[in-house]
């Protein structure tokens, strides 16, 4: 399939020119191709999308999803991306969980652990990768959902006390609703017959129907229009010159007069209707005014999509209206733009349309029976095809009860209407699910008026032609680093200065780097945890830890959304899963289990000396009127155990390696592991090999020893193999040093799946989940098949089971099927 797609791409040149009154192309198309292909090459166009186990959840609840990752407009999974960042938000747009995952092969499986304590509310979850932030965040993956909290709000019914959990507040936002015009093609040409799509949505930011009248200034009507789908439709007249006109809308009870757009008296008009459910059929209409000012204008036609040009056509000199037909599988599924030019480059007029190929996945999820028994254990088949062709591919599965998730599929998420729709667009798209579960005639007229209505850019054509490319701010990354710049106290770089990166719970991990002629500086390459802490160390070219670190850091996208900021709706779905989840909530916490916050009484942490679990201090471990630890010896960078310690050791000084007392300047007592040994015994001892070194100086903590100690006592301990050596215990702040605790990679979690037939299985807890199953690594071979199995819970209803993925060639293939449980 990749060498068909190759082949249909190069196509665009001769794929043109089927019809009336186009020709083949030369200049400027030629041009505008290259440009194109310029920018594709340096931004090539990323997208994210999560399938998620359920549409909704509640507090205590766990979300499990897995993220695909595509790059082009073929949806093929991206090797350009090795992280994918995703979030949780509130409805104040607050981020209330942030995870980092590395992706295999375009994907990676996560999860968020909901707590019981989290406010009921209008939730989102944001997914993106970094190479992404250079479209801006419109354009990354968005996807409301509600939680609820029964368990507060039953707290607060039952406690007089307590008070009741906030939901989130609606916006304040005019009432006045809002409905706005859009003439095809961009313009409204006098004299030449125009459609014009609307779109009215109220305070909250949902479609609201609405029907009205054209008028112009004379008083005349002209046409009358009515939405047809979430408070979009169309209408079509001509306008006239020297008339100005506006509509008369009736919304919501108002009545409100809200003028057109102003039609140009010199211009062209755009429009594309589906001839058929094959063809597109294009017309470009030019004003009497054009041609009588130039009858040899030229214009060109350009469908593109993300940046690929897939079909280009020029007029014929001395025509008025042109025509052509356009196949629509010269074009990859999903956003397609059409752009008019003039001869000299200049974008006029542009329209979007959405192309619907039969190139969906055909997947088949069969099983030996229809009905099944509570708790018992179902095994399901999978089989994924392209047309006949079995596929192998990347899937995901989650299976539901409907008894306690109930469904609204035009609502729910969908791999289709997320990758080849709301990706492309910029602002809230309703229910787009609706446009792709049954496609017919109808739907794919509500989606023509949604491209009529709704933002598109993802490049500038002045940009483009004037050979204006910015480079991207964010680079795609392939996966962790460390980076920064090293300068001196006056902000001048610092080269060929040496940078150490170092563990701090296991220094064995260490890494080495120098500065480049910039001070900069980056270990690459790198895969932590979330909860890694690291010391960032650096010295010049001299070995002098006078400079400074300046870490690079990347500030997080804009976290504002742009779905409505609602209520949550205690619909018969919501009430009826807050039910469900609440009777599960109450099981979890009589077993102790589940993600629930347990209320302690004070608890007071005092600091404990660090115990040296080989010492044979007399007085016990640690005992003693000064301690220096292997950490402290680490950090002095001394060669003998008498120069790291001399001036650090409080009434002590050394004599040839040998310790006195500063009271009469007498050698004092020196024991290593127990065995007294004579004071220059120091001097052989490797400083690596000393665990701590124990201090007595005062007759209480001396006395022990006897006579012989009463000028004091040095007591070593040497390191041991069960030693924990490994902590990082030196300095954390100062010159040439800096704490650094990076994000790093979440460790996902393994979703449960309860066996029924092990005796040791908890079947009260296991009956009540709603989530009954989610495999995240659903891969099929290339005979297109694979199986999957697991118990049912203790509830009887209806078992739903939905499929998501994209084989190796970018095809997408959603899948959903039920069965019986009773």
């Amino acid at each position: 399939m990749a060498y068909k797609r190759f082949f249909t791409g190069l196509l665009f040149a001769v794929a043109l020119i089927a019809t009336y009154s186009f020709v083949a192309y030369d200049n400027p198309i030629d041009k505008i191709k290259q440009q194109l292909d310029k920018w594709t090459d340096k931004n090539p166009v990323e997208k994210v999308y999560l399938h998620l186990d359920k549409p909704y959840y509640a507090a205590g609840d766990d979300i499990w999803f897995k993220a695909y990752v595509t790059e082009g407009s073929y949806h093929e999974l991206s090797d350009l991306s090795g992280v994918v960042n995703v979030e949780l938000l509130d409805w104040r747009d607050s981020v209330k969980q942030f995870i980092k995952l590395p992706l295999t092969n375009g994907t990676a499986a996560g999860d968020f652990a909901l707590p019981d304590t989290l406010s009921a509310g209008n939730y989102r979850i944001r997914a993106y990768t970094n190479y992404m932030r250079n479209t801006g965040s419109e354009y990354f993956f968005n996807r409301p959902i509600s939680i609820v909290n029964s368990i507060t709000t039953a707290s607060a019914s039952t406690n007089k006390k307590a008070k009741p959990s906030k939901s989130a507040p609606v916006n304040i936002t005019p009432a006045k609703p809002d409905v706005q015009f859009f003439p095809e093609g961009g313009n409204l040409v006098n004299g030449i017959e125009s459609q014009v799509a609307f779109k009215a949505i109220d305070a909250s930011g949902l479609g609201v129907d609405v029907n009205g009248t054209i008028t112009d200034n004379k008083g005349k009507q002209v046409a009358a229009f009515s939405s047809t789908h979430f408070g979009m439709g169309k209408f079509t007249f001509v306008p006239m010159a020297g008339n100005t006109y506006s509509a008369t809308v009736t919304v919501s009870g108002q009545q409100l007069t809200i003028p057109l757009p102003k039609a140009l008296e010199k211009g062209y008009v755009l429009s594309i209707t589906d001839a058929d459910a094959d063809n597109l059929e294009v017309r470009i209409t030019t004003s009497r005014a054009l041609l009588q000012e130039d009858p040899s204008r030229l214009v060109t036609l350009i469908g593109q999509s993300a940046g690929k040009m897939y079909y280009a056509g020029k007029s014929k000199p001395g025509i008025g209206e042109f025509n052509t037909r356009i196949a629509k599988n010269k074009f990859p599924s999903g956003i397609a733009q059409f752009t008019l030019f003039s001869a000299s480059g200049e974008a006029l007029n542009e329209r979007l349309v959405f192309i619907q190929n039969p190139d969906r996945l055909k997947l088949s999820i069969t099983a030996d029976k229809q009905t099944y028994a509570p708790q018992q254990k179902v095994k399901l088949n999978f089989s994924a095809n392209n047309g006949d062709q079995p596929v192998a591919g990347s899937f995901s599965v989650a299976v539901t009860d409907e008894s306690k998730v109930p469904v609204d599929e035009n609502s729910d998420n969908n791999i289709m209407a997320s990758l080849l729709l709301t990706s492309d667009l910029k602002g809230y798209v309703e229910k787009p699910a609706y446009y792709f579960n049954n496609p017919g005639t109808q739907t794919r007229t509500d989606l023509d008026v949604l491209m009529l209505t709704q933002g598109y850019r993802r490049f500038d054509w002045k940009e483009i032609m004037n050979d204006r490319f910015a480079p991207p701010t964010y680079t795609a990354e392939r996966s962790l680093k460390v980076s920064g710049t090293v300068t001196t106290t006056n902000g001048k770089p610092v080269a060929g200065g040496k940078v150490q990166l170092i563990d701090i719970d296991d220094v064995t991990f260490t890494l080495d780097t120098l500065t480049d002629a910039d001070g900069k500086f980056a270990f690459n390459n790198l895969a932590f945890a979330d909860s890694i802490r690291f010391i960032v160390q650096a010295r010049n070219a001299k070995n002098k830890k006078d400079v400074e670190i300046h870490l690079d850091s990347i500030a997080p996208p804009n976290t504002a959304g742009n779905a409505p900021k609602l209520l949550v709706s205690m619909s018969d779905s919501l009430t009826i899963y807050s039910q469900s989840s609440k009777q599960l909530y109450d099981m979890q916490r009589r077993y102790g289990v589940g993600n629930h916050v347990i209320s302690l009484q004070e608890v007071i942490i005092r600091e404990k000396k660090i115990a040296l679990k080989h010492s044979a201090n007399l007085n016990g471990p640690g005992n003693a009127d000064q301690v220096i630890y292997a950490r402290d010896l680490r950090n002095m960078g001394c060669i003998r155990i008498a120069d790291c310690l001399q001036g650090r050791l409080l009434g002590v000084i050394f004599r040839n390696g040998v310790p006195y007392t500063t009271r009469g300047f007498r050698p004092m007592l020196v024991i290593v592991d127990g065995v007294y040994v004579s004071g220059d015994y120091l001097n052989v001892i490797n400083y690596n090999d000393v665990q701590a070194i124990e201090v007595l100086r005062n007759v209480g903590s001396a006395a022990i020893y006897g006579g012989r100690a009463a000028n004091g006592v040095l007591i070593v301990t040497t390191k041991r193999g069960d030693d924990n050596d490994k902590q990082y215990d030196g300095p954390v702040t100062g010159r040439g040093i800096k704490a650094y605790y990076p994000k790093g990679y979440y460790q996902a979690r393994t979703f449960y799946s309860p066996q029924y037939d092990q005796p040791k299985e908890n079947k009260q807890l296991a009956d009540l989940r709603s989530t009954i199953y989610w495999k995240p690594d659903l891969n099929t071979g290339k005979d297109g098949k694979t199986s999957f199995e697991y118990f049912n819970a203790g509830g009887r209803g209806i078992y739903r089971v939905v499929v998501e993925g994209i084989d190796s060639n970018g095809n997408l293939g959603r899948q959903v099927y039920r069965y019986r449980v009773e």
